[in-house]
């Protein structure tokens, strides 16, 4: 076994250590946050859609690349997720742009918007960073909302595979830029080439 393939093992090894330890940790409560939808204003306790727990995805907008790249990546996996809990993307873009974009890249995801307001500030907020995206999982006790994990997204993270992928062909997340769309002109267009957007 090489060096590589070692600790590939002790990495997912301490993701199950890291899985128990989220499990242990006591939840914090949370506000019932009120957000924007294409079908009128909603809160945080209604996208739980009578479900015990709620997994929101933070998602900085149609403006971030990389956050579209973890969303395409989420949607894949998406029915699989909602069949343990309710899922939810939210990000700071009013309810129009979140359902042309959604159109674009054939999420399913119920969408949502902070507007850019207390619930991002309170709960988008990492380090230094006001609009981080990730994911938080919340959970219902007792009639309280309860945040019970979160955690950022960026390169080389657990949440998106293609990471992992482009660092197994020798490429680091350094070298590579995510798009929109990866469709290149060819030099000849058979229809003639009249109104193509790049």
């Amino acid at each position: 076994m090489t060096e590589a393939e070692k600790l590939e093992f002790e990495i997912m090894e301490k993701a199950h250590k890291l899985a128990a330890l989220r499990r242990d940790e006591a939840g914090v409560e949370v506000a019932d946050y009120a957000f924007q939808t294409s079908g009128g204003e909603t809160t945080l306790s209604n996208l739980f859609a009578g479900r015990d727990r709620l997994l929101m995805i933070h998602n900085m907008g149609q403006g971030c690349r990389y956050c579209t790249l973890w969303a395409d990546g989420i949607n894949g996996v998406l029915d699989h997720l909602e069949d343990a809990m309710a899922v939810a993307m939210v990000s700071k873009d009013p309810p129009d742009v979140q359902r042309r974009m959604a159109l674009d890249r054939g999420w399913k995801f119920r969408m949502i918007s902070h507007g850019g307001g207390a619930y991002m500030a309170e709960q988008c907020t990492m380090g230094e960073h006001a609009n981080f995206p990730g994911a938080t999982i919340y959970e219902r006790q007792s009639g309280k909302i309860m945040r019970r994990g979160r955690t950022g997204f960026g390169p080389g993270d657990l949440y998106s595979p293609v990471w992992h992928f482009l660092a197994l062909g020798g490429l680091g997340a350094d070298e590579w830029t995510p798009q929109f769309h990866y469709w290149r002109r060819p030099e000849t267009l058979e229809d003639g080439g009249e109104n193509v957007r790049d």
